[in-house]
């Protein structure tokens, strides 16, 4: 009988995950090791950072799998053209999730050029300098799979989140560009639209607004890391190869209401 969990292993393919010390970044990073692949774990490169990224590439390799480390301040200038670089002395990446972002909550009228600035460098530059530099290496090779993490704010921006939403809706057009540029060289590109999820990021917002927001989600609860695993693992398999171009949400039907 023919394996029917074939075409979600990953043996042989390495993967680079921005943003992988905790959270959802962990949870990706841990079901495509799980499924066989190498695993590059980036952080931000302070030493709490490097400390919980050393976990993560530890659970990996006691479980029998390959992981690695690479800490990268994503602010700085050519910052994605250095772990580009790092990574891929260690091993060719196949397959990029893109889940290191910042959000800066505030009103849009207090927004600084500081601000304003970081969260395009993280969340937009460093992006794109990852793209212009590993995806074209997967198009010559004939496979690669580009995963980015964005948010139900690509599509209901927050009032108070103005340029990070503004960055996220960004990045799903870039996704249905690169889809449509590389659909015919093997490489897919999709975005994945977490809905509440329950993180260190809005773990204190929701202590107060997370039951009423639960009672607007069909599913009846908030979102954990773990809930955005499956999907991308379908994302970044064979078993998803012929999606491309699509912005899946995993919002327990948010968006559906």
């Amino acid at each position: 009988m023919t394996d029917p969990f074939a075409a979600f292993r990953l043996n042989g393919r390495t993967a680079l995950v921005t943003g992988a010390r905790r959270e959802i970044g962990r949870a990706i990073a841990l079901i495509l090791a799980g499924a066989g692949a190498r695993v590059a774990v980036h952080h931000a490169g302070t030493a709490e950072e490097a400390r919980d990224a050393a976990t993560v590439v530890a659970e990996i390799r006691d479980a029998g799998g390959q992981a690695e480390a690479f800490g990268q301040d994503f602010a700085v200038d050519d910052a994605g053209l250095s772990l580009a670089a790092a990574v891929t002395a260690w091993s060719p990446v196949d397959i990029l999730v893109l889940n290191a972002s910042i959000e800066l909550v505030e009103d849009y009228r207090a927004i600084t050029r500081e601000h304003f600035d970081r969260q395009i460098a993280v969340n937009l530059r460093t992006t794109l300098e990852l793209l212009q530099t590993l995806v074209p290496a997967m198009a010559e090779r004939g496979w690669g799979r580009v995963v980015t993490i964005g948010s139900v704010q690509q599509e209901r921006p927050h009032p108070s989140m103005l340029v990070y939403a503004g960055t996220k809706a960004a990045q799903l057009n870039w996704t249905l560009n690169l889809a449509r540029q590389f659909g015919g060289q093997g490489v897919t590109v999709n975005n994945l639209a977490p809905g509440a999820i329950l993180t260190a990021r809005n773990r204190e917002q929701m202590k107060t607004e997370g039951e009423a927001l639960a009672a607007r989600i069909p599913a009846g609860r908030l979102g954990t890391p773990d809930d955005l695993a499956g999907a991308a693992l379908l994302l970044c398999s064979d078993a998803g190869r012929y999606i491309s171009g699509t912005n899946l949400f995993v919002d327990g039907g948010r968006t559906a209401v």
